[in-house]
């Protein structure tokens, strides 16, 4: 599948520990640290907000995190000795970065997937 770049400006905005991002179909929220930069951002929560009000939230991983996170539980014995890998509402993206998780969000909207791979919150504040 080819990927619809999504069209958001460079720089998002910030809301305490929220980066926010506007897309053409959705708003993003990131809980990231400020200091963090935006391009390597491997495992976050998100909070989506469609353009019919309903929320959803993912934790997105990079593979590489995932492969970190699996050699850091082989010594702690977590799930299962690092030998696999699950997270509730978990999204996993070949490459770090918001602008990469942005695009596979938009994607994922673009092809009917985005219910499948987010969960579904109150659309309440």
């Amino acid at each position: 599948m080819t990927s619809t770049k999504s069209q958001f400006p460079t720089d998002g905005t910030w809301d305490g520990p929220w980066y926010h991002v506007a897309a053409d179909d959705f708003e993003a929220r990131f809980r990231l640290a400020p200091e963090e930069a935006l391009d390597e951002v491997r495992n976050v929560d998100v909070e989506i907000r469609l353009l019919d009000g309903s929320r959803w939230s993912a934790t997105i991983f990079s593979l590489a995190e995932v492969d970190r996170l699996m050699k850091v539980w082989e010594g702690t014995g977590e799930a299962a000795g690092g030998r696999c890998f699950w997270s509730p509402d978990g999204l996993i993206v070949r490459e770090p970065g918001i602008r990469v998780m942005v695009d596979v969000i938009t994607d994922l909207l673009a092809s009917g997937e985005f219910d499948g791979a987010f969960h579904r919150l109150s659309d309440e504040n």
